[in-house]
């Protein structure tokens, strides 16, 4: 399987390491301004040779550029598979998918604790879910300087709605569909940012279930947790320490930990479901449902 990588920053870097190790792959292409030794570089997507040649195309640019580069390789190639970082854009756009097969990167969907907890709660009545992600955004790439960062830029797809939009993901993917919402979306920092750094919303799913998101970038503690109230059980799940907590009614409570779990476990989990089964994976459409959330959240804090 021949791979062609689209943007090579932090996270197309990972995306190259994670590929680099699957049996499948032949070989790595990459779409980059940036001439890396030993490897095919092109500039961009208009001068890539031959581009029906690769079999898989992984979008890992910034989010402002996803729409044209997906449209183009809708508009250039049949029948291929497309990964695509999250979020799919940086707001709600239309763009028809029928010549190809589109998954998008949340990448959290294959979290081992979080697959355990839609397993758990899957015969389970879940009447309330409160989702909390922060972390202080100079320290999220501790070697470069965050206001030169993409998530530092409104106009480059930054800011922490998007950026930290698994949360919409993951409550949509256990809970169904936010259908009814009101948020709060703003810049209440010191950061020297033009992006927003609080995002908070409290709805209503499609599964009559009230759910509670809240995640920032001013959080000096970094944290990401999941409560999950079902009419049996309360379930924490804690993706900072990777442990998941279940307690009855009862108070007895069972710990469920998963020791030593690297990052690129998940990502080459994730790409081998898109190669194989595409059983977890975010499609397509689930991506625009989170982007149809986004959009009212955006379109509310006008």
């Amino acid at each position: 399987m021949k791979v062609l990588l689209i943007g090579f920053g932090s996270i197309g870097k990972r995306h190259y390491e994670v590929l680099s190790k699957l049996s499948k792959v032949q070989s790595i292409d990459l779409v980059t301004k940036q001439n890396i030794e030993n490897k095919i570089c092109y500039e961009n997507l208009n001068v890539v040779e031959n581009i029906n040649q690769y079999d898989y195309f992984v979008i890992a640019s910034e989010t402002n550029k996803h729409f044209e580069q997906l449209r183009f390789l809708e508009e250039n190639v049949k029948n291929k598979l497309i990964f695509c970082e999250k979020p799919i854009f940086e707001t709600k756009k239309e763009l028809d998918i029928k010549n190809n097969k589109v998954f998008v990167g949340y990448v959290l969907r294959f979290h081992p604790l979080l697959e355990k907890l839609k397993e758990m709660t899957k015969d389970e009545k879940i009447i309330l879910v409160n989702a909390k992600c922060g972390q202080y955004l100079p320290s999220w790439r501790p070697n470069s300087d965050y206001k030169n960062c993409y998530s530092a830029k409104k106009e480059d797809g930054g800011g922490v709605l998007l950026d930290l939009s698994h949360e919409i993901d993951y409550v949509q993917w256990l809970c169904g569909k936010i259908q009814t919402l009101n948020s709060i979306q703003c810049k209440i920092s010191d950061l020297d940012i033009n992006s927003d750094d609080l995002t908070m919303l409290i709805g209503k799913t499609s599964k009559n279930i009230i759910v509670n998101i809240s995640i920032d970038y001013i959080s000096k503690i970094t944290h990401r947790k999941l409560l999950v109230e079902t009419l049996e059980h309360t379930y924490e799940l804690d993706f900072i320490v990777n442990k998941l907590v279940k307690k009855n009614k009862s108070c007895f409570e069972e710990l469920y930990d998963f020791e030593n779990l690297e990052r690129n476990h998940m990502f080459g989990k994730m790409h081998l479901d898109v190669l194989n089964k595409s059983t977890n994976i975010c499609t397509f459409k689930e991506a625009l449902e989170v982007m149809n959330t986004i959009s009212t959240i955006q379109e509310q804090n006008r």
